[in-house]
């Protein structure tokens, strides 16, 4: 049996920030237009947080299975490590897609009932990035999932359950937010290469290569910042997100120097220490 300690670990905390961000994020946008409602945004993190959790679990359970994570340098996994049985692992991520999905129901309810395809969606993309016969996170499109969901369908979604509004600054606020949830599995998976390839893990990262996703993970962590001064026209207190910008160049320093393995999971910390910042900055500064 997994201890306590060992759950926690598996839940992946370090991608947690992921899911919160956006959220933040998507307030701030709304709070600027007068329209934040405080329930419905922790509702939204809530929805946000559980259903991260449940990608993680699911993906500890689908790689596990398929023997991918055997051999791996990363934090723990419980199916791989045999640490947790993989039914209680599969228990674990079919629970947090339960409560994300009741949760959900209670914001369609008060907006739209889109909504509750949206929620299938973003549960059923979760599952089938592992999960299935043939996952799509297999075949190089994770970033492209995680773009869509942690970024526009995350940031969009929580404007909208708030203001039942689109206005462009929540898409426009929602690219940054977007391509740092991309740095985090860009990261990763460069940091997997050796073993994703002996598996035959086709990563976007196995396929580019580690020259070119090294490039790719300093794009993800430099662009976002030519979005604010997209947004800072109309919105010039968005400028204080440039406040991020130094803690951006340890962990792209080390990428771009050729760490390797082990020397890539303080990168992964370090990207989410700037996620956060930046997003709770560029909401502070898109309420004001």
């Amino acid at each position: 049996m997994a201890t306590l300690s060992q759950w926690v670990a598996g839940s992946r905390p370090r991608t947690l920030p992921a899911s919160l961000v956006p959220v933040a994020v998507g307030t701030g946008v709304a709070a600027g237009d007068g329209h934040a409602v405080w329930w419905r945004a922790l509702l939204a993190a809530f929805v946000a947080l559980v259903l991260q959790i449940g990608v993680n679990y699911s993906n500890d359970y689908s790689d596990g299975v398929r023997g991918t994570d055997e051999e791996r340098v990363g934090p723990l996994r419980l199916v791989g490590s045999r640490a947790a049985p993989p039914k209680h692992v599969l228990a674990a991520a079919l629970g947090s897609f339960l409560a994300a999905a009741v949760a959900g129901l209670v914001l369609a309810a008060v907006t739209t009932w889109w909504l509750l395809l949206v929620g299938a969606l973003a549960i059923l993309a979760a599952w089938f990035y592992t999960g299935g016969k043939n996952p799509y996170g297999y075949r190089a499109l994770g970033e492209v999932s995680v773009f869509v969901f942690f970024g526009l369908v995350a940031v969009v979604g929580t404007v909208y359950v708030q203001a039942e509004g689109l206005p462009w600054e929540a898409w426009v606020a929602a690219v940054p937010i977007g391509l740092l949830a991309c740095g985090l599995l860009v990261a990763n998976n460069l940091r997997d290469i050796p073993t994703d390839r002996e598996s035959g893990k086709r990563t976007l990262a196995v396929l580019l290569g580690g020259p070119w996703t090294r490039i790719l993970y300093a794009a993800c962590t430099a662009l976002p910042f030519m979005f604010v001064l997209v947004l800072a026209a109309p919105h010039p207190w968005v400028l204080i997100a440039l406040l991020a910008a130094p803690l951006s160049l340890p962990p792209t320093r080390k990428v771009m120097n050729g760490a390797t393995g082990p020397d890539l999971i303080p990168v992964l910390g370090e990207t989410g220490r700037l996620q956060i910042a930046y997003g709770v900055l560029l909401a502070i500064g898109l309420a004001l």
